[in-house]
């Protein structure tokens, strides 16, 4: 050992001093070595757990798209089949009309003198007219049949006029003439000015309704002049079991053929599936739905895909639920409805690669998030390894406590943020800020930035979960509120077991899930029922509530004996002392003597009565109209009296019925009511009630309904219930 001016060099004291020097470089190695492997581990556990979320949002966005398009895209394919359906059904109510005109006419021929009919005229091109063809060799001159249809001529041009759907209606005689209304009279005529022949009886809209002795629908024909896609619509008309004549319209099918072309979406399409199970119109212009010439086209029912085979099948029967389908390579959701009326069906198919899209913006957003996160926390570490450098050496100068106490500050937060994102799970995706991670320095940085992540991830599947749990608290509500309305309406049947003399049955279906009209009836006293129909201004909840207390209202004053006029004075008296609300109901009300038949009844702006006697048909009954009830204070009401015969029948409605609306706007009309009613006019109330809102359905299709359908049916019956 040296002492050079007082410093000793290679002594006990320098070998300590070496001692320490190495303990302290090995302690700084050992605590640069934890501090990599942990910044290493939180790596992994970050990447880990930035995993396991990700699966978790695609999971639950997946489930809600699904959810979904169960909701909208199997509700919008079962109304394009209504509509689609809706203009078949037109079409073959106007065939049966022909057939019933053809019928009467050869019925009574004797009645018929023969009426006048013409040959094509190229001056009516462009213009709807009457016309006569005939096969070669055929002298329509000389066919007392086509001079009998001739008569209905008039039917057959208001009848084309009238109709969007028609492209023609015709009636057509086993002699080989042919009378028809179209606009098209310069297609029938040669090069030469001559009429065509018109081989009537070869046509196979002709076979098919003799051979099937009823009304029916050819599959999809190219026109015999024009080469335009339709289908004919036809039924035979016999008397006394002969073939007398064959009636029918053509349908072009440009229109669903143009609707279905324009479907086509980055994705999804709609297309629309024959009876035999062939494409028949379809956007796709290859692959499993394109469509073909039906002696071309194959049967999907009997395709190798099996689940596309069941699919169809099943289309073709009834409305489907959302599948996943396999074709051509690609998974679709698919589901289809039927068009019941010609036995075709339609589907609507989305891409599934197309419904990921949102969850791979929302994955995409969460990367980038996430990336950031990780760029914060790199360059935080970056600059934590030259503070803790600097740090080290100054703590190694002052004091090797001071280094171990700093090691342990630094290291302590990293082990604990490392155990607690270890402690993550599926349930518990909560990193939150703890005093541990609170040392004001990148550490505490990289534990903010994982706790806005966090956050962030837990709001986006709180807000799932709010607006997922906020639908069905609406719409278990609103299901409750609908129960509690019907019951307050009659709607136990049969609802006087112990009165043969009648027969009663009423409904309603709300527009919303609560509605205004109601219907009432109840016995006043042995020999006195009371029947209400009623239709409150407004819809929805506030409506319902002025429809309950309107109700209350008049069976009260029923119950006191008073006549129908007397009420309905006495219920608007007491509705407009407190009606802020400014509104109004329309009651029509009748009391029936059940012993004699006799009804009594007052009418305060409701809808006309629909009255059947014994053996008639269904008739609108312009009763006199008080004014609405709640409109103003102080009009009196009229009342009047008729007797209903053993078998009548009284058919009481709202205004939704009439004014029910189809996709062209078109109102449902009391025109076709009353055909609905008389349509079998000897059946029960309930079947009545059945039959009319069939129609309706049929009318409007898929349409939305805007107004409260509410009907009630009463067969008055001989006193023994005869």
């Amino acid at each position: 050992m040296k002492i050079i001016r007082g410093l000793k060099i290679g002594g006990l004291e320098q070998k300590i001093f070496n001692l320490m020097l190495i303990f302290i470089a090995a302690l700084v190695g050992a605590f640069v070595a934890v501090s990599v492997y942990q910044q290493k581990n939180l790596a992994r556990v970050v990447e880990e757990a930035g995993l396991e979320q990700q699966a978790s949002i695609t999971a639950v966005s997946e489930a809600t798209m699904e959810a979904v398009l169960e909701a909208s895209l199997t509700k919008t394919t079962a109304l394009q089949a209504y509509i689609a359906s809706d203009l078949f059904a037109d079409v073959k109510t106007d065939v049966l009309t022909l057939r019933e005109f053809a019928e009467e006419l050869f019925a009574h021929a004797e009645n018929f003198s023969a009426h006048p009919f013409y040959p094509p005229d190229r001056a009516n091109d462009g213009v709807a007219s009457v016309q006569v063809q005939h096969e070669k060799g055929v002298d329509p001159s000389q066919s007392e049949a086509l001079g009998l249809v001739a008569n209905m001529s008039e039917v057959m041009l208001s009848m084309f006029e009238s109709s969007d759907k028609l492209s023609s209606c015709f009636v057509a005689t086993p002699d080989g003439n042919i009378l028809f209304v179209d606009d098209r009279a310069g297609a029938y005529f040669d090069e030469n000015g001559v009429v065509y022949d018109f081989e009537v009886t070869s046509r196979p809209w002709y076979h098919q309704a003799v051979d099937a002795g009823e009304l029916i629908f050819t599959g999809v024909e190219s026109d015999a002049f024009t080469d335009i896609a339709g289908l004919v619509c036809a039924a035979p008309v016999y008397k006394d079991g002969k073939l007398v004549a064959v009636v029918g319209a053509d349908i072009f099918l440009t229109s669903v053929r143009d609707y279905v072309e324009n479907t086509a979406t980055n994705g999804g399409f709609v297309c629309v599936i024959s009876e035999k199970g062939q494409v028949l119109f379809s956007p796709n212009k290859e692959g499993t739905f394109k469509p073909e010439l039906s002696a071309n086209a194959p049967d999907l029912r009997k395709s190798e895909n099996a689940d596309l085979a069941r699919f169809i099948g099943e289309a073709l029967t009834g409305n489907t639920g959302l599948e996943l389908i396999t074709v051509d390579g690609a998974d679709y959701y698919m589901t289809g409805a039927p068009m019941t009326t010609v036995g075709w069906a339609v589907l609507s198919a989305v891409e599934r690669e197309i419904t990921r899209e949102p969850t791979a913006a929302m994955l995409k957003n969460y990367d980038e998030i996430n990336a950031e996160s990780l760029a914060v926390y790199r360059d935080s570490a970056a600059h934590s390894a030259q503070t803790f450098l600097i740090l080290t050496l100054v703590i190694v100068t002052l004091a090797i406590g001071g280094a171990l106490a700093v090691a342990s500050r630094i290291v302590k937060p990293l082990e604990h943020m490392t155990k607690r994102i270890n402690s993550l799970n599926g349930s518990d995706t909560a990193f939150e800020m703890e005093d541990v991670y609170r040392t004001d320095d990148e550490i505490q940085i990289l534990a903010e930035s994982f706790a806005s992540l966090s956050a962030k991830t837990r709001e986006y599947i709180a807000q799932i979960t709010e607006i997922t749990a906020e639908k069905e608290r609406i719409g278990t509500e609103l299901a409750l509120a609908t129960r509690i309305q019907a019951d307050m309406l009659p709607n136990i049947y049969p609802a006087f077991p112990g009165k043969p003399e009648f027969d009663i049955y009423a409904s309603m279906d709300p527009a919303r899930e609560v509605g205004g009209d109601f219907y009432d009836f109840f016995l006043i006293d042995d020999d006195h029922l009371c029947m209400v129909m009623a239709d409150v201004s407004g819809k929805g909840v506030p409506a319902a509530l002025f429809m309950m207390a309107s109700k209350i209202i008049l069976s009260q004053y029923a119950m006191t004996g008073k006549s129908p006029a007397q009420i309905l004075t006495d219920t608007n008296a007491l509705i407009c002392s407190n009606n802020r609300e400014d509104m109004f109901v329309t009651v029509w009300l009748g009391i029936l003597e059940i012993s004699t038949g006799k009804l009594t009844a007052a009418n305060a702006g409701h809808e006309y009565p629909v009255i059947r006697q014994p053996d008639g048909q269904f008739e609108l009954y312009r009763d006199r109209h008080g004014f609405v009830i709640g409109g103003m204070v102080g009009p009196k009401y009229k009342q009047y009296e008729l007797t209903l015969k053993p078998g009548a029948k009284l058919f009481l409605y709202t205004d939704g019925v009439p004014e029910a609306t189809n996709a062209e706007n078109e109102l449902f009309g009391t025109d076709r009511m009353l055909d609905a009613l008389n349509s079998d006019p000897d059946a029960a109330p309930e079947r009545m009630l059945q039959n009319v809102r069939r129609a309706v359905d049929s009318f409007v299709k898929d349409a939305e309904q805007f107004d409260d359908l509410t009907m009630l049916c009463l067969e008055y019956k001989s006193k023994e219930g005869v």
